[in-house]
C-alpha cells in the first residue's frame, strides 16, 4: 500500500478514529486477545482530549482512514515524571480488512520519525503484560523491555499491568 498519506487528525476525523478503534477491538477479541480493548470503551471525548494534549495521527488511503495512533509527549501514569526525552505511542491500530500485513510497522516508523523530528531521542510505549504476541511484535520492531507498570489506570476501565518498552530513534531521520 504505497499510497498511504499521514496527517494529524482534527475534529472531523473523530468518528472515523472511534470506528477504527472499535473494529480493532473486535478483531482482537476474535483472535482470542481478551482483557485489552473492548468495543465502545473509548469515544469521541477520549480522542478529543488526546488531541488537546498530544497528537492523534491518521494513515489514509484513497478510500479513507486505514490506520491511526496517539502520540503523547508525557505519560506519567505509566512512566512517572520524566525529562522531555521521549514521545509515547499509544493505540497503534490499522483496518486489517483494508491494509496488507506490515502496515502497522509502517505507521510505527512514521511515529518514530515524528518523535525524532521533535528532537526527542526515544520512543516509548507500553503493552498489556499478558499479551505476549504484542510484546513480540514490538521486540521485533527494535524495542526493548525496560520495565513493568503494575496497576496503570485505564480510561473507562480497571487498572492493568503493562510491559514498558522503548527504542532509540536517533537514526530515524536518516
Amino acid at each position: 500500500m504505497d499510497d498511504l498519506r499521514f496527517r494529524v487528525a482534527d475534529d472531523a476525523d473523530l468518528a472515523a478514529v472511534v470506528r477504527l478503534r472499535d473494529d480493532a477491538a473486535r478483531w482482537m477479541l476474535a483472535q482470542g486477545v481478551t482483557g485489552q480493548w473492548q468495543p465502545g470503551e473509548l469515544g469521541v471525548d477520549h480522542f478529543r482530549r488526546i488531541m488537546d494534549s498530544g497528537e492523534v495521527w491518521l494513515a489514509e488511503a484513497a478510500d479513507g482512514v486505514v490506520g491511526a495512533w496517539e502520540l503523547w509527549w508525557e505519560d506519567e501514569d505509566a512512566w512517572g515524571p520524566q525529562p522531555p526525552t521521549a514521545g509515547y505511542v499509544h493505540r497503534l491500530m490499522v483496518d486489517r480488512r483494508r491494509v496488507p500485513p506490515g502496515t502497522g510497522r509502517r505507521l510505527l516508523r512514521v511515529a518514530e520519525r515524528r518523535v525524532a523530528e521533535a528532537g526527542r531521542p526515544l520512543v516509548r510505549l507500553d503493552c498489556l503484560a499478558t499479551n505476549a504476541r504484542l510484546s513480540a511484535y514490538y521486540l521485533d520492531a527494535g524495542y526493548r523491555v525496560v520495565g513493568r507498570k503494575e496497576g496503570k489506570p485505564q480510561p473507562g476501565g480497571t487498572p492493568k499491568s503493562f510491559t514498558l518498552l522503548e527504542k532509540s530513534v536517533r537514526d530515524a531521520l536518516r
